[in-house]
């Protein structure tokens, strides 16, 4: 019985849960506890246990799908669920985590089962794209009608029953991530090249608009486009020096840019106040009109008073949903229009093969010198809106975690595409945000979430997408002409 798929699987589970079981012990069955001014150490064994016992028991499981053993798994699968939901587990992670391993283990014996039932039955062969790929390019050349419905609902979100100060919080966090994500879909996606220190544009421009606002005491519509500029111009600054570079190289200096960026704000303590941050940062008014204030100083008017309005918090939220929304969607039709610019062909086609771009006498370090500038301006923006927003910073909001996330953000979405931005970021981004009650275990459904991501579309969500120019229409390539002296 030793070569038989159920003892292969009892040995490939065994590791699994040993494995599981060293990292869950120090990290799961060990936690610090004060008692009377003393801390100790309180064992979790039972949690512990209990992790292992999933690990075993779905590795088992997925092992013996992959022997052909679908249809026995099935039955075990949906149980695991039906039971998970409605049992009283030791913690609510642990259901969660039951009754999430059930339906992944059970959505993979579906699969295995049709996949076994249309390879039995005799089909001619087909070299078309797959089910994901057909639903990508379909729902990229629906781009249209899908960004209207959802920027007309971006706009009606505020007025909504349900839009409460939480969904106004995490809807402006998503915009903001979304912003960032478009950005840097210029470096990454349309010019090719993998920049690890994206979180310095941002930093620096939340830097740039709370000391102009805090020294020369300009106001957010005075300070916004300078801290722009002042993105640019450190994207300008990195650029010369490293767009030399390719590949590993060039993405281990932009890492480094952005670590230099991060110790600057730590130590240079006079001007960016080190670890202590910038603190009351001034919010932005209506326009230079009104404050978001109830009782305003005297000369001036409040919102609620112009608009003869009782006062309410939630005046301010939703204007700042509405800027970084507009702010966003500014971002978004500038990157779509220089797309079909030659500056934006030209990044395609450097992505493609920067050598061919050379010799078709294309000046490959101002078009990626371009691409830095750009993408660090929108960069400086998303920054400035975070500072006014916070009303704090420090360095601890810029660190190199915000770079992989906004990195992730387009790499899930499929580089290029627009709008895999923004369905990447409500997945990077909301799905934390919707297991928020159950504290740092929220990142169990966060990691569930990108493992089925990338076993299911590694090159990205919406990785299709439609050519900029095409040599043909789209049905097809055009008719051969006829060979010299055959008859017409």
């Amino acid at each position: 019985m030793a070569g038989s798929p159920y003892a292969r699987g009892a040995r490939d589970a065994a590791f699994a849960a040993f494995v599981a079981f060293v990292i869950a012990l120090p990290m799961v069955g060990m936690r610090t506890v004060d008692r009377n001014l003393r801390l100790t150490l309180d064992f979790r064994l039972v949690e512990v246990a209990s992790i292992v016992v999933l690990v075993f028991a779905g590795r088992f499981a997925m092992r013996l799908v992959g022997e052909g053993l679908a249809r026995l798994v099935l039955p075990a699968a949906i149980a695991v669920v039906v039971g998970g939901w409605f049992a009283d587990f030791a913690t609510q992670t642990l259901k969660v985590v039951a009754v999430g391993g059930g339906l992944v283990v059970a959505a993979t014996a579906i699969l295995a089962i049709v996949k076994g039932a249309r390879s039995a039955r005799p089909v001619a062969p087909s070299a078309g794209p797959g089910l994901a790929a057909r639903f990508a390019a379909g729902f990229q050349r629906s781009t249209v009608l899908v960004g209207i419905v959802g920027v007309a609902f971006a706009f009606a979100l505020p007025l909504l029953p349900f839009a409460d100060r939480r969904v106004l919080d995490v809807a402006t966090t998503l915009l903001t991530y979304i912003m960032l994500g478009w950005g840097l879909n210029i470096v990454v996606g349309l010019a090719g090249l993998l920049d690890l220190g994206y979180v310095a544009f941002y930093a620096v421009g939340a830097y740039a608009f709370a000391l102009l606002a805090m020294s020369l005491g300009l106001g957010f519509w005075e300070a916004l486009p300078l801290a722009a500029v002042a993105g640019a111009v450190s994207g300008i600054l990195l650029g010369f020096p490293v767009l030399r570079l390719r590949g590993d190289y060039f993405a281990i200096v932009t890492l480094g840019f952005g670590e230099i960026i991060r110790v600057i704000l730590l130590t240079w303590v006079p001007v960016t106040g080190g670890p202590s941050g910038i603190g009351n940062i001034p919010r932005p008014d209506f326009f230079g009109m009104a404050e978001f204030v109830r009782r305003p100083v005297e000369g001036q008017v409040a919102f609620h008073q112009m608009f003869g309005l009782e006062f309410d918090v939630l005046h301010r939220l939703i204007f700042l949903y509405y800027l970084i929304l507009v702010l966003a969607l500014v971002v978004n039709v500038v990157t779509l229009r220089l797309r079909k610019l030659p500056l934006g062909r030209a990044w395609e086609a450097l992505r493609e093969d920067d050598i061919a771009c050379t010799s078709l006498g294309i000046d490959r370090t101002n078009v990626k010198l371009a691409a830095f500038a750009i993408a660090a301006t929108f960069g400086a923006i998303a920054g400035s809106f975070f500072a006014t927003r916070q009303g704090f910073i420090s360095p601890e909001s810029f660190s190199f975690i915000e770079s992989a996330i906004i990195l992730a953000i387009v790499v899930l979405g499929g580089m290029g595409s627009q709008t895999g931005v923004v369905v990447a970021t409500l997945v990077v981004i909301g799905l934390p945000e919707v297991f928020r009650d159950l504290a740092e275990y929220r990142m169990i459904a966060f990691g569930l979430g990108m493992v089925l991501i990338m076993l299911w579309r590694p090159s990205g969500l919406l990785a299709h997408r439609e050519p900029t120019v095409r040599l043909h229409p789209a049905g097809g390539p055009p008719a051969e002409t006829p060979a010299a002296g055959t008859a017409r």
